[in-house]
């Protein structure tokens, strides 16, 4: 019993220590809510942020096709007379992008871990906008692999982070 009444000599001092477990329990809620807002804040700017777009040349295809990336997806648009088609693709699952030139226009084709026929092909791009669009595919892969928050950029800002990292990378 001595050991005890010295740990805890009396009811009050017992009521402080519950005291002070309750306060560390409320700032502990306080800090995981404002980290929880922080996070869904995050994730909406990113989700909102289209960073670059292409489409099918006019000459080849009298209703364009398009390509918009966004910092976290790739979404590919197929239209034709009286529909549409959308393959969205997250960035964090390309495993490779490809560009297949010809003197006047591009072809870009991105392979998906998850997409179930593995690629998208969409044609008849213009070529340097196509291999711009590849660049900013493959430097959202790189920022995504590393664990970058590129929400904390501005669009143009970003754009040219990326094409400083590819002309970084190339010398």
């Amino acid at each position: 019993m001595n050991s005890i009444q010295t740990i805890f000599p009396d009811a009050s001092s017992n009521q402080i220590l519950r005291q002070e477990g309750k306060e560390d329990q409320i700032r502990n809620q306080a800090t995981k809510k404002e980290s929880d807002r922080q996070t869904v804040r995050d994730l909406v700017k990113m989700s909102n942020r289209y960073i670059y777009s292409i489409s099918t040349q006019f000459p080849w295809n009298i209703i364009p096709n398009t390509i918009d990336i966004e910092e976290d997806r790739v979404t590919f648009t197929f239209r034709q007379f009286l529909s549409s088609q959308s393959h969205s693709v997250d960035i964090k699952d390309i495993s490779n992008v490809f560009i297949e030139s010809s003197l006047f226009s591009a072809t870009l084709q991105v392979v998906s871990h998850t997409y179930i026929q593995n690629d998208i092909k969409i044609g008849h791009l213009n070529r340097r906008k196509a291999e711009k669009a590849r660049r900013i595919i493959e430097g959202l892969r790189t920022f995504i692999k590393h664990n970058i928050n590129t929400s904390n950029y501005e669009v143009n800002e970003l754009i040219a982070k990326i094409e400083e990292f590819h002309t970084t990378k190339r010398s």
